[in-house]
């Protein structure tokens, strides 16, 4: 009977396609899902399944090829877990491991699990063939030659049905690369245009056009404010521009904005240097606009003579509600003699400079508010963190930052949609500037669930004391996220996954630590935590009487994690909860060691006090129901602090005039102790490991002492967690 699967033209999943093709199942396929969705399955029932693998499974299971999903459940849970691997090779600098993982493994094996060929081949395989030329390269090099023959046999043995499908939906840059390109629709501006971009998304990149493009012509800038460090929405219009500049083979300006002095610092400058290079971002210089304060002072007073600017000492208040009516100020029609009069005043820094600032002369009655007479300069007495007290007047962004694009040969400035109104005051002020127009391109903000970007509100939870400082764990900041466990490599596939799309984007978290586990399991390595509270005693009446110890990897499926020591006694612990739900007489698995029957549980007012049992080796770990974590009773294992987080606002998005403040999270942070094995004693900062059953966490402070605890930040993996608030 023929199955349905629907995708997104430019993220086919090949596996499952070549899979149902090698078992002869007829298999309709529908390429019209929006991309980044995943595949369905329909079936003949109307059930729908969903997910590659799912989907992988599924074929699996209703094939007839014998053991194509395993003959028992040990072999489908080892096939399971090459299917998760098999997402690794998508994942850029891991690929070179991945394959070294896969060659290590096949050097005394025909197949991946068993003496047949199962979708777990069928998954490695297609998820090689699918990165297109990267792969051919490699397999035409004398690299991983047990991984060449092993894609070889396969390729022998099922050459027509593979050849048919790769001809289909791969090219020589990858998976989804055959599909045609979509097209994005700009705002039809011709100045602005992101309209008629082709944008072709795939699951190992995107493409994006920059209209107007010349290779080796394009000139883009970054330009932070020094007001804050980099968070997770500036790292978007970075990374965008990074790729531009790379694809153009162009020229990237690293410029800051340092127009207010009295929100910026020397110290916002040295860490957004440092955000920067975290995000791996090559520029040619860095600048800054106060380079060009007295180039921008000399076309403030050009302007004002040729009647285009003038001063104003309208008070603040009153000037706002005159532009939002439509109202010329009285001052807009002052003589030059008077305007000039004024300006000197306001760069003496006097007292009656401090009430004037300098507007632009445009259209007090342009529908676009943006156009009637905005400010170009205001005083300012704070010192300058580069200049000091040289300067009384600063420019506003509006006024300097088309001066210094143009001055400093930009052809490409990418802008957030949200200032899309700007765009019109933006040209206009380089045309009565008189300077060369530069093409703005426009990308959507991008915004988090229960996340505030505002440096402002941020700055709040440091200067009060609500956070540890700019890279707590709770924080958006790329110090933050990095500290709290992420990879950047996931935060630039999160990113880049949106493309330079103009729709507004309220996106979860859970998807960026989704991306971010893919990259961390396959690879970091493995250890065991026991809770301290109430943890429990296991008396192996048969366990060794002395203890010995074993060497074994800490990571089963890639070898350069390394190794580690385990030691084995006859007294072991076991988290409280997994005492619990053994029943007397029930056999159970310990996890690297194998089965012991539990006969006794030791009671105290209700509370186990500790556990009787012996060893069962010859007992099957397939008939046994749980799988415990365990560790030695020595004095070598080491102390924990287990620190997880919680979102600093308790509300998904914050409405127009809503506090922050009113919607605070009252638990941000919690904190478990725990036993832990002694090799994390060698753990070093920045690590990232998983405890065995626990989840994936971070090594914020390694071991010092016994005396002082390592602590350990939980990473998110992406599955939907219970509130702190909620949870305790």
């Amino acid at each position: 009977m023929e199955l349905s699967v629907s995708f997104p033209a430019d993220n086919p999943p090949l596996s499952v396609i070549a899979a149902a093709k090698i078992a002869g199942i007829a298999l309709s396929t529908d390429a019209s899902l929006p991309s980044g969705s995943d595949p369905i399955l329909r079936l003949a029932s109307g059930e729908v399944l969903q997910g590659a693998n799912t989907l992988l499974r599924h074929i699996g299971s209703i094939a007839t090829l014998p053991s194509f999903y395993g003959p028992d459940r040990l072999e489908a849970e080892q096939i399971d877990k090459w299917l998760e691997f098999s997402s690794v090779f998508l994942s850029g600098s891991e690929f070179e491991n991945a394959c070294a993982h896969v060659d290590g493994h096949l050097i005394l094996r025909t197949l991946l699990v068993g003496f047949n060929v199962s979708i777990a081949d069928i998954a490695i395989w297609s998820a090689l063939a699918g990165t297109g030329q990267r792969w051919e390269s490699l397999r035409k090099s004398k690299k991983h030659q047990n991984l060449v023959r092993w894609f070889n046999s396969i390729l022998a043995e099922y050459g027509d049905a593979l050849n048919e499908v790769t001809a289909a939906y791969v090219g020589k840059r990858g998976l989804g690369k055959v599909p045609a390109a979509k097209e994005i629709v700009g705002s039809g501006n011709s100045k602005d245009s992101s309209a008629g971009v082709l944008q072709k998304e795939n699951t190992t990149g995107f493409e994006i056009d920059l209209p107007g493009a010349k290779v080796g012509e394009v000139c883009l800038r970054f330009a932070p404010e020094p007001s804050g460090y980099l968070h997770i929405g500036h790292s978007k219009a970075a990374l965008l521009n990074k790729y531009f500049a790379e694809r153009y083979q162009g020229r990237l300006l690293i410029r800051f904005d340092d127009t207010n002095p009295s929100k910026e610092s020397s110290e916002f400058v040295d860490n957004l240097l440092k955000d920067i290079e975290t995000l791996d971002i090559k520029y040619e210089k860095v600048t800054y606009t106060s380079d060009y304060f007295d180039d921008l002072m000399k076309m403030a007073e050009k302007l004002i003579l040729e009647g285009k600017a003038y001063a104003d000492d309208t008070p603040r208040e009153q000037m706002q509600k005159e532009r939002m009516d439509g109202i010329d100020s009285t001052c807009r029609n002052n003589t030059v003699e008077e305007n000039m009069a004024m300006w000197k005043e306001m760069i003496a820094g006097s007292e009656r400079g401090l009430q004037c600032c300098v507007r632009g002369r445009l259209d007090m009655q342009d529908p676009n508010k943006s156009l009637r007479d905005p400010v170009y300069y205001r005083c300012n007495l704070d010192s300058h963190h580069r200049i000091g007290s040289k300067y009384k007047v600063y420019p506003t962004y509006d006024f300097a930052c088309p001066f210094v694009d143009s001055v400093e040969g930009i052809t490409h400035a990418l802008r957030a949609s949200e200032y899309h109104d700007r765009n019109a005051q933006y040209h206009r002020i380089l045309q009565d500037m008189g300077l060369r127009d530069v093409q703005i391109y426009e990308f959507s903000r991008l915004n988090m669930v229960y996340t505030l970007l505002s440096k402002r509100k941020l700055l709040w939870f440091v200067q009060n004391g609500k956070v540890d400082g700019w890279d707590d764990p709770r924080f958006p900041t790329v110090q933050g996220i990095v500290r709290r466990g992420l990879k950047i490599e996931a935060l630039i596939q999160f990113i880049l996954q949106q493309g330079a799309s103009k729709n507004l984007n309220l996106m979860e978290w859970d998807k960026l630590w989704t991306i971010n586990k893919k990259i961390i399991d396959p690879v970091c390595p493995r250890h065991t935590a026991v809770i301290e509270e109430k943890s429990v005693i296991l008396i192996l009446e048969n366990g060794p009487e002395k203890p010995f110890v074993r060497i074994i990897p800490r990571h089963k499926k890639y070898e350069p994690a390394g190794q580690k020591a385990t030691t084995y006694t006859n007294r072991i612990w076991l988290d409280y909860a997994d005492a619990s739900s053994i029943t007397e007489g029930e056999e159970v698995t310990l996890m690297d060691w194998g089965n012991a029957i539990v006969k006794e549980i030791k009671k105290e007012d209700g509370n186990i006090t500790h556990l009787v049992g012996v060893l069962h080796p010859e007992g099957s770990v397939k008939t046994t129901k749980l799988k415990l974590t365990w560790l030695p009773d020595t004095e070598e294992l080491v102390h924990l602090s287990l620190l997880e987080f919680d979102y600093l606002i308790k509300k998904k998005k914050l409405e127009e005039g809503e506090d922050f403040l009113d919607n605070l999270n009252p638990c941000t942070k919690h904190e478990t102790l725990a036993l832990g094995d002694a090799n994390m004693r060698n753990l070093k900062r920045g690590e990232i490991i998983q405890l065995e059953r626990k989840g994936y966490y971070r090594c914020d402070v390694p071991f010092l002492r016994p005396s002082k605890r390592i602590v350990l930040l939980a990473i998110p993996d992406g599955r939907q967690q219970a509130s702190l608030n909620s949870s305790r």
